[in-house]
């Protein structure tokens, strides 16, 4: 657990509602009490926790979690909660720092007990966790920012969570270099596409009214879809998604790097490109 002078030190300039999470003894971080929200943070936001929030963290994935309530507590779907553990490998030594962005969203930054923020995508399993994730070779975090950066910093666009394929050099694969992008891992649920905050932030992305029509690029192939906005505008999303992952075979933990068309600031297209030859 960070120390206290820390964790204000972290927070000290944030405005929006926030809480800290890490491990009591005999906790670990599957159990029941960590999937839930403090009552004074889903108090102070009336309305914003309804059924689900969306979780972003520095290297620009995010997770959907839906949520359920047992009598006055608000707890995350167990499933959604554990993928959300189990894709970034936490541990003992973890400090989870939650901020409310807007509606529904957080923003979700992991500290060490050194004070040392994880930066990067998590590449493997720790060995502290390993009792947890026996069959998994040890590695570490990358951790190369202290606690004292800001706490609204937004890393630039970088790959997303770690699946079964290390993407490296995403931008090789781009049609157009001057595309914005991003690498999407498929998780369990992937029946919608999103596009990652700080990819939006970066390229200053707009989109259509919902229901307004896109397309999704691939070899030889061109398949339909429609856009999406959620939470007043502030998560644009993609359906046909669940069509393309099913007729191309994507599995989860799959890597494609998705290149943004654009007719204008608009986001028109997906462009997908597959990491291996056995995904076309």
């Amino acid at each position: 657990m960070l120390p206290k002078s820390v964790t204000d030190k972290i927070q000290e300039n944030v405005s929006k509602p926030c809480f800290w999470k890490s491990l009591s003894p005999g906790q670990n971080w599957k159990s029941k009490s960590m999937r839930s929200f403090p009552a004074e943070f889903v108090i102070s936001m009336p309305g914003s926790l309804e059924h689900r929030v969306v979780f972003s963290v520095r290297w620009g994935n995010s997770w959907q979690l839906w949520l359920e309530r047992e009598k006055e507590d608000l707890f995350m779907i167990e499933e959604d909660w554990d993928e959300f553990v189990n894709d970034n490998h936490l541990g003992p030594n973890d400090n989870l720092f939650f901020k409310h962005d807007s509606t529904m969203f957080l923003e979700v930054q992991i500290f060490k007990n050194d004070g040392k923020e994880i930066i990067d995508a998590p590449l493997e399993v720790e060995p502290e966790t390993e009792q947890l994730h026996p069959t998994t070779p040890k590695n570490f975090h990358k951790e190369t920012t202290h606690a004292s950066a800001s706490a609204s910093e937004f890393s630039e666009n970088g790959p997303e969570r770690q699946g079964c394929v290390d993407v490296k050099n995403p931008e090789l694969y781009l049609l157009n270099p001057k595309n914005p992008y991003f690498v999407k891992t498929l998780s369990k649920r992937n029946d919608v596409l999103y596009v990652p905050k700080p990819v939006i932030k970066k390229y200053g992305l707009k989109f259509g009214p919902t229901h307004s029509p896109m397309h999704y690029l691939l070899p030889g192939d061109k398949i339909n879809g429609l856009t999406k906005l959620y939470g007043g505008g502030d998560a644009p999303c993609f359906n046909g998604w669940v069509g393309l992952c099913r007729k191309y075979n994507l599995k989860t933990g799959d890597s494609v790097v998705c290149e943004l068309e654009r007719s204008g600031d608009l986001v028109t297209a997906v462009r997908v490109h597959f990491i291996n030859e056995n995904m076309r």
